[in-house]
Formats: C-alpha cells, structure tokens, sequence
C-alpha cells in the first residue's frame, strides 16, 4: 500500500521561487532583533554614565561628550534595524503572494485532475472557499513563520537573557508571568480550534446560497421569491457571524490577558526595582531598571506575538486540513498509455454495469451490451432518469464502468490517454455551458488553431451563424456569463457548433436540440447526416421526429436495453417506443407541444 503523502510534503512544490526569500527574511529578522536588544543595553549604561558624572559635578560640556557617541552609535543601529525590518516585512510580504499564487493554481490543477467521481465528494461551493479563504489562511501562517514566528522567539530568548543579565534577581518576576500567559493561550488554542472548524464549514453554506442564488436569478424572479431569498440569505448570513463570533469571542481575551500580565509585571519591576535601588540592597542601578523594563516590553511582545501566530495557526489548521482533503483524493480516472489513436469511432458496450457509489450494486445502468459501427447515427430514447446521458459519458470516461468494458476501435477506453480520448469524442451535454468573451472565443474552445472560415462553417451546420451574423458585432459579440445574453436555442447551436470545431470521430447530442424549433432542428440532422459521414454520431433525444432517421435507435428502460432497431422495426415490436411515437403523434394533431 502506497504512503500518502503529508500536508507539508503536499505543499512543497508550491513553494517554488520562495526559498530565497524563505531563507533571506529570517536573516534580517534576526539582525533587528540583534540591534534592538542591544539598543536597551546600551542606553541602560548610558544612563549609569551620565548619573555618575552627575554625582561627580561634571560640567554639561563633558557629559555631552561622553554621552555623544552613545547616541550617535544608538542612532545609527536604530537605522540598520529599522532597515533589517523593512527588508523582512518586504520579503515575506513577496514570499507570502508568490506561495498564495503557487498553492491556488496547484489546488486548482488538482481539481481539474478530478473525475466526476471525485467531485461529487466536494460541493463546488467547498471548492471555491478552499481555493480562496482556505489558501489566504495558509499565506498568512506561511508568511509569519519566515517573519514573525523567527522574530518573536528570537526577540524572546535575547531578551530574556539580556533581563537577567541586566536585572539579575529582579528578572526572576518573569518565572511567574510566563508560565501564567501560557497556560491561559494554550487553554484558549485547544478550545478555538472546532470553533474555527465549524465557522468554515458555515462559509462554504454561504458560498453554496451566493452561487445558486445568483446562477438562478431568472427562476428567482419569475416565482416572484426575491423575499424569500433574501430572508434564507440573512438566515445564512446570520449562521456565518454567530460562528465567526463563536471562534473569534476566545482570541479576544488573548490581549488583555497579555496587556494586564505586561503592565502588572512593569509594575512589579518599578516598584521592587526601585526600593532596591532606594536602599541599596543590590547592585541593581537606575540604567539598569530601565533597561529591565525596556527588555519586559520585548518579552511580551514577543509573547503576544506568538500568541497571535497560535491564533493564525489554529484558523489555518482547519483550511489545511480541507486543502489536505484536496491533495489525498485521488482521481479514479486517469488515462493508459497506449499510442493507437483513434480513426474509425466504433464503439462497443459489453456487459457492462454501472454505479454511481463505489462498490455499489446499485446499478444505474445494467446489463448493457450494444455495438455501434463507424459513421452509423445512433438515435437514444428513454424516460428521464433512465440512464442515457449515464451511457454517453462513459464513452469518453467521463465516468468509469463499474464492471464490464466500453471499447472505442476496438480497444478498452481505459487503454487510451484521457487527452487522446477525449480529443476524438465530442460530447454536447445537457447543460449548455457557454464561457465569458466573445462567439469566437468560445467557438475556439473547440479547436484553438480554427480558422474563421472553419468557424463560420460549423456554425452554417449547427444552424447558428444566421443569429450570428445578425448582431451588430457578429463572432465579436461578448456573451455574458454563461451565455446569458443569448436564448437556450441559441445557446444549444452555438454548442454544437464548438463540439463540431474538435473535429472528432465520434460526436454525442445529449437532448442539445430541446430548446430549438422542429424545422431548425431538421436542419441540424440534415447537415449530420450528409456533412458528418464518417463520424459516429449518437443523438439522445425525447422528440422521436430527431431521432426517426438514425441507423438503429436504442430504448431504455430502467437501466437496461429494451431494445434496439430502426423506427420501422421498433414501431412492429417494442411497446415502450410504441407508447411514446403514440403520444407525440397525439400532441402533434392536437396542436400540443412535441419536445417532450
């Protein structure tokens, strides 16, 4: 059994062009922390210098010439820290966009990988918080673990060996206030973590109601539900911040705990500092209080910020665990190696068997053997939810059989790389999906190296390039998203067309002439059947008129074959097709509509 991979190994590849500045950001963190602790040192004796002069009734003339250098040094480390510290916030700041833009396109190119299968598991919701939020999450821990989390514990351990270098006994209020800080965040962390958990759980349920609510705004409209919506939208809405409330309510007592630890220790430095300096129990002396009280800063500052890096690092536990769900699925499709390619587009269904779960016998389609020859036109009828877009999906492996095999030429699709195979057949699904840009644009989605005129040729043959060249700009004109500025027979020929443009040896309509009128729709068969000879062809339809005229037309009932023949033979025997041409004839007589 093959060892998965951990997160961290996941990530690595995304972290391509950011070793420098993974490598160079600590470097200059750890020079400003250097310098900055070495700051309250220096004015610290400073301070001792200046008041032993005092006590030596020197004149002002040389006290600002033995302090002068002092300063002068001081200010110039404050500048090369200053500038250390620039120069890691900029870094990380590069390192931590680059690393984003890596991990989104790596997750991306993941989902791509998947199978129908695998994305069933996923809510295309999910998917998109994952590739947003979740990855943003992952930035900001990234880039605090070559900044922050270097500089904080670093600032931490010089600082802390500065104070009892510096305040010797006195330094020891220290062994009180930092086990108390980190018991409180440790308690704090553990109780955050499903918090942050659930509260991604609830913007992936916001993410689903934006993009279905908005996908649909026609359907919205037209029942006249834009209240209702709204109303589930605000329900929505108000799950996302009682959760966001819910997680973010504990990190809010992370600072003031801090803040209240802080300033009651500075408080206990003064004032015991100070006694012992008043009655001088101790060698203790006022520059060094002061650097004491400059190095208690630093320290829980440190502390504080490390706190916030635990407050970062338990939200981004809860992303990369779902980008971790990313990287462990694996496609359960993925092509053969075979170099035949393609050239007749035979296809041949044997025994096969088919469930949507795994290790299901569920079947949605069972028992299935058929055999369909070069060029023949192969017409699919059934009743909805019968398995018939189930079957043409499983010819470009689109989904995978469960038991049985699907032969294109002879050989096992399974045999073929997914881009050999895929590239030879054309699927027109139900769902007609255009993209954002223009006709052409879209038309080139088909073949990116098509000519204009190829182009305006597929479109004579979907019966498309009459509505084409009707707008203004023609092949320029920009489609909204989805194609929403165009009707759904409009949508539909423009789909055929670019199924067309691939040039393929087998073509699949799954019900793509629904929505266009029965002479329209008598063109397009027309043109398949005198302009497409040599391709296969396998027509699903309701309207047995689109189908009528095809070499052999499959029935379907249930998930089986019920039978198979031309619309003669079928008309003699089968009951099914029987019942439907009767019903269709009727509605035509009547006036009634015939699309089925």
């Amino acid at each position: 059994m093959t060892k998965q991979k951990s997160f961290f190994s996941e990530i690595m590849p995304s972290l391509k062009g950011c070793w420098l500045v993974t490598l160079l950001c600590p470097v200059f963190m750890l020079g400003e922390v250097v310098l900055e602790v070495l700051i309250p040192m220096m004015m610290g004796e400073m301070i001792d210098k200046v008041q032993t002069l005092l006590e030596q009734s020197a004149t002002a003339d040389v006290v600002f010439a033995e302090i002068g250098a002092t300063c002068l040094l001081m200010v110039i480390m404050s500048v090369v820290s200053l500038g250390c510290g620039f120069a890691g916030a900029a870094l990380s700041a590069r390192g931590g966009t680059t690393f984003a833009r890596n991990l989104r396109n790596d997750v991306f190119s993941r989902i791509q990988s998947f199978s129908f299968y695998n994305i069933d598991k996923f809510q295309t919701s999910s998917l998109v918080t994952r590739c947003t939020t979740d990855v943003t999450n992952i930035q900001m821990v990234y880039t605090m673990l070559i900044r922050i989390c270097f500089r904080a514990p670093s600032m931490l351990i010089f600082a802390t060996i500065m104070a009892f270098v510096r305040g010797g006994d006195l330094a020891w209020i220290f062994a009180v206030s930092l086990p108390v800080l980190g018991t409180v965040i440790g308690i704090l962390m553990l109780k955050a973590y499903p918090r942050f958990s659930k509260m991604l759980k609830k913007f992936d349920k916001l993410n689903e109601n934006v993009q279905e609510n908005l996908t649909n705004i026609r359907v919205v409209k037209s029942f006249v539900r834009e209240e209702t919506e709204k109303q589930k939208f605000f329900n929505t809405v108000t799950d996302v911040m009682n959760s966001q409330y819910s997680a973010e309510i504990l990190m809010v007592f992370v600072m003031p705990i801090m803040q209240l630890v802080m300033y009651m220790t500075r408080l206990a430095m003064v004032g015991i500092g100070g006694n012992m300096i008043l009655i001088g129990s101790t060698s203790l002396t006022v520059g060094a209080l002061s650097s004491l009280l400059t190095y208690t800063v630093q320290i829980l500052s440190s502390l504080m910020m490390i706190a916030m890096i635990l407050v970062n690092v338990t939200t981004s536990r809860a992303s990369a665990e779902r980008l971790d769900e990313i990287f462990k699925e694996v496609p359960d499709i993925t092509g053969g190696d075979s170099t035949e390619k393609i050239e007749s587009g035979s296809i041949s269904f044997k025994n096969v068997n088919f469930a949507y779960a795994k290790d299901s016998d569920n079947y949605v389609l069972s028992d299935v053997n058929l055999e369909i020859k070069s060029g023949e036109t192969v017409g699919i009828i059934g009743g909805t939810g019968e398995g018939k877009s189930t079957l043409v999906q499983l010819i470009a492996r689109l989904y995978d059989v469960s038991t049985g095999e699907v032969l294109v030429d002879g050989r096992n699709v399974k045999d073929y790389p997914l881009k050999t195979l895929r590239d030879a057949v054309a699927m027109v699904l139900q769902k007609n999906l255009l993209f954002s840009g223009t006709i052409e644009e879209n038309m080139r989605w088909g073949n990116p190296d098509t000519t204009q005129e190829q182009i305006e040729d597929a479109c004579k043959k979907a019966q498309a390039h009459d509505f084409v060249t009707s707008f203004p700009d023609g092949y320029q004109t920009e489609l909204g998203q989805g194609g929403v500025n165009v009707s759904g027979g409009q949508k539909q020929r423009l789909c055929i067309a670019r199924a067309l443009l691939k040039d393929p040896k087998i073509i699949i309509l799954d019900d793509s002439t629904s929505a266009v009128d029965t002479a329209t729709d008598e063109k397009i068969r027309y043109q398949f059947e005198h302009g497409l000879k040599n391709v296969t062809k396998i027509i699903i339809a309701q309207r047995i008129a689109s189908i009528q005229n095809s070499d052999k037309i499959v029935v379907i009932d249930n998930g089986k074959i019920a039978d198979v023949g031309n619309h003669d033979q079928l008309i003699e025997r089968c009951e099914i097709y029987q019942e439907v041409f009767a019903s269709q004839v009727k509605g035509k007589e009547e006036g009634g509509d015939v699309n089925g």
